[in-house]
């Protein structure tokens, strides 16, 4: 079965924590030892792993990823005006596996899922399909 994650972003950039929505399709599948895929379907929105205990990580993250991919660089201007979002989200990627065991998303101590959102404010969704 497939999982559909329906999100609103509030900002141009944002980072949305979804791993306790992934940990809840996890406990209703009762697999107790398998994979999550957690794909994004956006071409300017991503998936990450990384840090979810400081929130200053995911906003240096977006800082330094505004600095690498700015929004006011005459040449990378295309009909939509959205190439930094692009960027961004090919540097962040459209998806990840985790690894599943007795029941549990087998993550470090300090990790964290996240949908990365780069071209909001918008309604996203993105999918998760937990294996066996």
């Amino acid at each position: 079965m497939i999982h559909t994650l329906r999100l609103e972003t509030q900002k141009r950039n944002q980072w949305i924590d979804i791993t306790f929505l992934i940990e809840g399709f996890l406990q209703n599948s009762q697999i107790k030892d398998g994979a999550a895929i957690i794909y994004c379907p956006h071409t300017t929105a991503g998936i990450t792993i990384n840090e979810n205990a400081d929130p200053d990580v995911s906003r240096d993250i977006l800082r330094r990823l505004d600095e690498i991919c700015p929004w006011d660089i005459a040449q990378d201007k295309h009909g939509e005006g959205n190439s930094a979002a692009h960027l961004k989200a090919s540097l962040m990627g459209s998806s990840q596996t985790v690894i599943i065991k007795e029941g549990r998303l087998l993550l470090g101590r300090w990790q964290g899922v996240y949908f990365c959102e780069f071209d909001g404010p918008r309604s996203r969704e993105c999918f998760v399909k937990i294996l066996a």
